[in-house]
Formats: C-alpha cells, structure tokens, sequence
C-alpha cells in the first residue's frame, strides 16, 4: 500500500492546477480511500493546504502534510474543532484559508471532510464560494463525504452550477491487487476494502471489520440518521437479503414474503436505491426495449463488494471455494460488482430474462448492446444467450470463464474495450 495511488489522485491534482472555477466534490461510499488519496494530492499541489474532518467519530490518526520541504500541522491543530461544527466555525475556518491564500504566492487548498455532518452545509459553502469568486480570490475548495445521498442531495441543490465531482467507488482487483498484493480468488472472497486487507490472514478480525466499520455505520450513519427513512428495521432487513440474494433475481413480492412488516414494493424499491447511492447492494433491471418493461421487472440483486456478501456468510475463505454453488454465485457477483463500479455514464447495465432463458448481463451504450454470461464451472450450453441473441442482435456476445474471455482480463479492464470496433 505505501505509495500505491489511485487514478483518482491525478485526477484531483490536475484540478488544483488550475484557477479556481468550481468546488471541487469528492464523494463516495465509506471506507474507499477518500481521505488518503485528497492527502495524496494536497502533498502533490504548490497551495498552500488547509485540511479539517469535521466528524470527528470518523477522524483518522493526525498525519502531516509535506510543502515545499516544510511539514505543516493539519489545520485542526490551528483552529480548534468543536464537538458539533456549525456555520460559525465554517466561516471561521474559511476565513483563514482566505487569509492564507493571500498570503502564499500560489494559494491555498482548503479541504473539507465529512462535510455532510454540518448542518445546511451546502447553503453555507454556496455563500462563502460565492463571495470568493466575486472577488476572484485564488482559494481551491474540496469537500468529501462518506455520505453519498446527502452529498448529492446538497451538490444538486444549493449548489448546482458550482462543482466538479470526482466519484470515488470500490477498489477493482487492478487495484487490489497492485496494492496489496491480492490473487484473484482472495478478491472475489474478500472484495475491495483497502482498510480490511491487512487482515484477510485473520478471517474473523477481518469479518468484524466489515460488519461493525463499515456496514452498521454504512446503514445506521450515511443512511438512516441521514435521509428519510420511515422503516429503518426493514432497510437493514433488505440489506441482509440483498447479501444473501446477490447474483440472483429476486422479485418484490417474494421480498415481501421473507421480509418483517415490508409495505408495499414502492417503498421497497426506494430502500434499495437508497442501498444502492450508499455503495451497498444495487437491483438491476430486466432489459428491454420498453422503458415500462424495466421500471416495471423484478431486480437482480447484486452487491457493489463482494466482501458485504461473504462476511455475513458464514463461510470461511476455504469453505466457501469449496461449495461450487455459493462460488459461483459469488464470481458473478463480483462480475456485476466490477461493471457497476466501472460503468461510465454512458453505459447502462441489466440483466434479460423470458421464461426461463436468462442472460446475467447486459451492457447499453447508446445503440450498441453487450450481452455477458458469466460461467465458473463446467462448460454448459447457453440456451438464453442464444435466444437473447436471436431477439436483440447484440453488437457482442460475451462468455467469461468455462474457456471464454478469463475472468481476471475481465475484471482488470475498462467496459469501454468491449465497445470496440470489432464485435
């Protein structure tokens, strides 16, 4: 891990290189490296830096930031931070990166991290920002949050118009593997959390990481404290099942059967695309060339990393790449994991089924359709990519594992090199 960085943090440098235009928004699910990696470029850029978390449940070990040679103290060692920051604290903390832009000869970097906790956060930075521009002030703003929904919520709404978003997602194997040194089954087992992965040789410190830093925190604190959600019982319930269930179609009523006072489907369906914005489980929809059709299909469930699958398994590593039922569920998860976490704008994901032909996936890129089946066994026919195929005509037809395209190629590349010219 020492030294390993994100394309993320290129990204963000080539952002404080420039003048100020925009708030610079870096957002994403808890636990992806957020913190690290805007460390990562403040020790890279020529500003002066300024760094707060404002959840100090959440703060890390205080670590120096390197400039020009000189270490500086992070910024809550200068400003003192209070149990509960507000707008007046903001102010202040703004006011003295204000003052250290006008001070240093290539301006100053303040970074805000988990900005979501302070109340009606995003009308007081619109202020602020707003008051900088007028008088072209050289001030970068970052602000980080674990919290997706809230942040995006604040983003769109005060200040839509005034930031730059870098999305932050799980960690691929490429990355897994590049830092800490992972195989490809120890990917699949225990997915990508950079913070669990010195403890995969510890298989029940590493599973409780997963429960208690990051689940129940996921739910209970970027979630439910968060946004509204009238049954919180239920959402940790549908959680629960989504783990269970992933890879698999799962249809609203059978939810309903197995899930403690579920309501009806729309509110299901609204839990599950809270899951999905936090970075926890995402349904997918049936393709087809009626949009009534997709919003109306049953989803496929499948988690965003694969860990939030095995922790609450109970299988161990061995156990369960010994069960070929449950490996096989979980290789596709983790196929699905990696499209969704790497899916541009521009492409869209599904599964299609008719009867009992299905196809586990389906990639959308304007005209063009991609259809993948995943496959970890024994080579079987593929009844559903050929009627899929008969139907829709896809640009590709795509076999991973069984002697198709290798899983690992797969999982280290960009969906956009299935695209390419030749089908």
């Amino acid at each position: 891990m020492q030294g390993f960085q994100r394309s993320q943090v290129d990204t963000l440098v080539s952002r404080l290189n420039e003048q100020p235009r925009r708030i610079i928004a870096v957002f994403g699910p808890r636990q992806t490296g957020k913190t690290r990696l805007v460390h990562q470029a403040l020790h890279r850029t020529g500003r002066h830096p300024l760094y707060y978390t404002l959840d100090q449940m959440d703060a890390a070990e205080p670590e120096d930031l390197v400039f020009a040679g000189q270490t500086l103290a992070l910024a809550e060692q200068t400003l003192r931070m209070p149990k509960m920051p507000d707008a007046e604290w903001l102010v202040r903390a703004w006011q003295q990166a204000r003052q250290a832009a006008e001070r240093h000869p290539h301006g100053a970097v303040l970074a805000l991290d988990e900005i979501q906790t302070l109340p009606q956060w995003s009308s007081a930075v619109k202020g602020l920002w707003d008051a900088d521009r007028a008088v072209g002030r050289n001030l970068h703003v970052i602000i980080l949050g674990s919290a997706p929904l809230l942040m995006q919520s604040g983003l769109t709404e005060s200040l839509a118009g005034r930031f730059e978003p870098i999305d932050v997602r799980h960690w691929s194997y490429q990355e897994m593997a590049d830092a800490f040194n992972f195989d490809l089954a120890e990917y699949i087992y225990f997915g990508g959390y950079p913070g669990g992965a010195h403890l995969i040789r510890e298989e029940e410190r590493w599973r409780n990481y997963i429960l208690n830093a990051l689940i129940t925190p996921n739910i209970e604190r970027d979630i439910v404290a968060m946004t509204k959600v009238e049954k919180p019982a239920l959402l940790k319930q549908l959680f629960e099942l989504g783990a269970d269930y992933s890879g698999q179609i799962l249809s609203y009523s059978k939810m309903r059967g197995q899930l403690e006072d579920a309501g009806n489907a729309t509110t299901l369906a609204r839990y599950l695309d809270l899951l999905a914005t936090a970075g926890l489980i995402s349904g997918l929809a049936r393709y087809s060339t009626s949009s009534h059709q997709v919003r109306a299909s049953s989803p496929k469930l499948n988690v965003l990393n694969t860990a939030l699958a095995t922790a609450k398994s109970g299988y161990t590593f061995t156990q369960a790449q010994a069960d070929r039922t449950f490996w096989g569920r979980l290789v596709e998860s983790a196929v699905g994991a990696h499209i969704l976490n790497s899916a541009p704008n521009n492409v869209h994901a599904y599964y299609w089924r008719q009867s009992h032909l299905e196809v586990d996936f389906v990639l959308s890129r304007g005209p063009l359709t991609i259809a993948i089946e995943v496959k970890s066994g024994r080579r079987r026919p593929l009844p559903g990519m050929d009627a899929f195929s008969r139907q829709f005509k896809p640009h590709r037809t795509m076999l991973i594992g069984d002697g198709g395209t290798p899983l690992d190629d797969f999982l280290t590349s960009s969906l956009d090199r299935w695209f390419g010219k030749d089908p």
